[in-house]
């Protein structure tokens, strides 16, 4: 008799009277945790009801590991307090915990590892520019030359979606050559390289990176494709009918090429009065390269606002229509045309690293040529070089040779050939022929320091690394650990900081971020810009000093400039220049990733809050829980109606508490998001709402009050086991580049276990990473035999 049938008949015996009769009897413990199961979830997740498409009387609990994927979205939900739901029976927290710790030891005891390769894995633009810089010491814009990148589980390096077209195999095609001409220094035709101020510039104070006694301007890198003359052109910011905006005269502009100035405007004779056309420098003479250009206002008149007429910290929103207010002039548009009369690069950054050698007659070139091919080909294909490389770079070498005319034009043909080659543009991995399909097998030692390399630095590995793979110790516990930390010490690793944490917490998304500016008329590119830094200068110091992970949520510091911590409130803090603050108190607010504006900002709306995004985002970023989405139909405009008294977003959004088809899932989220409501839109703190004093109190869907951000945060590091879950399972989804399965569940828990004997540090969740089946073992494709 099966056992949906035998639940039936056994009526409320369920799930224990399953263990007892028709499925075997199983140990006290089994059938205790079963009775608990019946007692508080087959009211609704029964044949029935099937609430959440989910029916507990089907599955056997006397065999957990066999239905494994529907145990762990239980786990999921016992664990982030969701369940069972607060009108249903109620389920103590050491019950839960019991509970929660039985399913997950009989999932992992005797799990299998998961070890599917990710496959082959195309470079994504970060990689491409980071592996051009570290191969050929060139700076690139990757955006200039390829689409971008498709992503998938919140990542853009995920294996299965860098895939390929024609279309975009044409344009890795015609950036190897364009590439190689600037890398040999041949790209001596003129181009025009445009730069734009942001719509919402500021430009009032100094731009961290641009000489002190300064103010305002654009801070560029660019690389400077051949030795010649070059022209400028700038424009002022402009209003309506291309008038350029500033009614303070007298401001000279500066022109600086690595900090030193080439040219001085008169911005009133010169760009001022224009009409938008701009000023054009005389011909500067400029050697190949990559170089930091500035450009620049001299800082001669300070001229404050008065206390009635205070202009605005977004300085666009007042330029000088109004009568009273001070706008300094602000640099819209700055245009690089050049060479002219451009000659090949004689000495340049690129030049250095690839001329490796030099023959010194037309005899010696093969030789010299044929070093170069074996450095190039070693570094960017991730290996030593073979003689069958060798040969075919030196055809390639020998036609551009005779094609150019000189020895330089050879190597060039050389780059490109590198640059469009598979080995280059993708990583792959190769199965060993002697074992079994299905059957487990470590990675060569070359094939894991690709694997770190594009992990920590999102590029290439360099020759260290190289060198351990060839040898075949880069394996060994004790000097992986140590390459681990160089690596994570190496500036190189500010990429993993950037991609991940722009990624996992979505702060790229701060870039699209269009506060409306009627409402936060204050904010401007130069607080989006602080925002990002802060999170990126936040995640490293946790990194960099070995701390607790779950010093994410409560450390009692942060990051700020002058910019940002005036929109903190945080006093004595002057300049661009960031510094670590300690958060005091009565900013107390501000601890941990809760209290970070960019976060708060890009969960928010133009106009207002949204505590339904506010919630939704906190369980997926810090619980791993994906709400539903809203059932169709129903209307999510939250707008105050027109002509109606200003009321409090809370008060619109009580409509979600009485309607049915919203109440389920909005209970679950809302009371997270409504902890937040003391942020507005822009992450600034509050107090009221339409004139109202706000109220973030709220009960969570498994009975647990909140009173605002701080209890919010405490409910968090409550569950700091969960939390800590979610960075180990986002990191090694970055890490292999797949996403991950209920499959992973198993190691990605004993990951955790390890790192909570060492507090959590994050040098043991990397390690246990690192370390793991996951990121130094596949699975060989094909059917597994027996």
């Amino acid at each position: 008799m099966d056992k949906l049938v035998t639940t039936r008949l056994l009526g409320a015996a369920g799930l224990t009277g399953i263990l007892a009769a028709g499925c075997g009897l199983v140990g006290d413990e089994a059938e205790q945790h079963a009775a608990v199961v019946d007692r508080t979830c087959l009211d609704c997740h029964n044949p029935i009801e099937q609430a959440g498409n989910l029916n507990l009387e089907s599955v056997n609990f006397d065999a957990v590991a066999a239905d494994a994927e529907t145990w762990e979205m239980v786990i999921a939900k016992l664990r982030a307090g969701l369940m069972p739901p607060p009108d249903g029976p109620g389920l103590d927290a050491d019950a839960r915990t019991e509970l929660v710790a039985f399913i997950e030891e009989e999932i992992d005891r005797d799990a299998e590892p998961h070890l599917p390769a990710p496959g082959l894995h195309r470079l994504n633009r970060a990689e491409y520019s980071n592996a051009i810089r570290d191969l050929l010491a060139l700076n690139i814009d990757a955006t200039s030359f390829l689409p971008a990148d498709d992503s998938s589980f919140g990542f853009d390096n995920m294996a299965g979606t860098l895939t390929t077209s024609p279309a975009l195999m044409e344009a890795y095609l015609s950036a190897a050559g364009r590439i190689a001409r600037l890398a040999i220094g041949t790209e001596t035709a003129p181009t025009l390289a445009v730069f734009d101020a942001p719509h919402d510039t500021s430009q009032n104070t100094h731009i961290e990176g641009l000489p002190f006694g300064t103010r305002g301007g654009m801070l560029i890198e660019h690389e400077f494709p051949a030795d010649g003359e070059y022209v400028f052109t700038v424009k002022g910011m402009t209003g309506y009918f291309t008038r350029v905006l500033g009614n303070v005269g007298g401001e000279q502009l500066e022109v600086t090429i690595d900090g030193e100035r080439v040219y001085l405007y008169d911005w009133d004779s010169e760009i001022g009065n224009t009409e938008g056309n701009g000023g054009r420098t005389p011909p500067i003479e400029i050697a190949a390269g990559f170089h930091t250009v500035g450009v620049t206002f001299i800082l001669t008149s300070d001229l404050p606002d008065t206390g009635l007429n205070t202009s605005f910290v977004r300085t666009m929103n007042s330029p000088g229509a109004i009568s009273g207010y001070t706008f300094y002039p602000h640099v819209g548009q700055v245009f690089i045309e050049g060479p002219f009369d451009g000659r090949p690069a004689a000495n340049t950054q690129s030049r250095e690293k690839v001329f490796e050698c030099y023959p010194e007659s037309v005899a010696a070139e093969g030789e010299c040529a044929r070093q170069i091919a074996a450095t190039l080909v070693s570094n960017a294909f991730r290996r030593p070089a073979t003689e069958a490389d060798l040969d075919a770079m030196m055809d390639f070498f020998v036609a551009g040779r005779e094609q150019g005319g000189s020895f330089d034009h050879g190597i060039e043909a050389v780059i490109q050939r590198v640059l469009a080659d598979p080995e280059f543009i993708y990583r792959s991995e190769i199965e060993p022929d002697d074992i079994a399909p299905g059957s487990p097998y470590r990675i060569s030692d070359l094939e894991l320091a690709s694997r770190l390399s594009f992990f920590l630095w999102s590029s290439i590995p360099d020759a260290e690394l190289v060198s351990l793979g060839v040898e075949g110790r880069l394996h060994e516990p004790e000097i992986l650990e140590q390459q681990v930390q160089r690596m994570i010490a190496d500036p190189r690793s500010q990429a993993f900081i950037e991609n991940f944490t722009g990624q996992w917490l979505n702060v790229r998304g701060i870039a699209a971020s269009e506060p409306v500016v009627d409402i936060f008329p204050d904010f401007d590119s130069t607080l989006r810009d602080a925002f990002r830094r802060e999170i990126e200068l936040f995640f490293a110091s946790v990194i960099h000093e070995d701390r607790s992970i779950l010093d994410l949520l409560t450390a009692d510091y942060t990051y700020v400039n002058e910019r940002l911590a005036r929109h903190y409130g945080i006093p004595e803090v002057y300049g661009s220049q960031f510094r670590r603050v300690q958060l005091s108190p009565e900013l107390d607010m501000r601890r941990g990733l809760l209290g970070k504006g960019a976060l708060l900002t890009i969960t928010s709306q133009g106009e207002r809050t949204s505590p339904v995004a506010r919630g939704k985002w906190f369980l997926e970023t810090f619980l791993a829980i994906s709400p539903p989405e809203p059932p169709p139909g129903v209307d999510t405009d939250l707008a105050p109606v027109e002509g109606s008294a200003p009321t409090t977003l809370r008060a619109r959004l009580e409509a979600h508490r009485i309607n049915p088809s919203c109440v389920s899932c909005h209970t679950i989220f809302e009371p997270m998001g409504f902890a937040m409501e003391n942020f507005d839109a822009v992450g600034a703190w509050r107090t009221e709402d339409a004139g109202t004093v706000i109220d973030p109190s709220d009960v969570t869907s498994d009975g647990i009050p909140l009173e605002g951000i701080h209890s919010l945060r405490d409910l968090t590091v409550s569950r700091g086991e969960l939390f800590t879950q979610v960075v180990t399972e986002k990191l090694l989804t970055y890490a292999v580049g797949r996403g991950m399965e209920h499959e992973d569940m198993p190691l990605i828990r004993s990951i955790m276990r390890s790192a909570a004997e060492d507090d959590y540090r994050f040098s043991s969740l990397l390690m246990g990473v690192i370390e793991s089946p996951a990121f130094t073992m596949n699975m060989k494709s094909g059917a597994s035999e027996g």
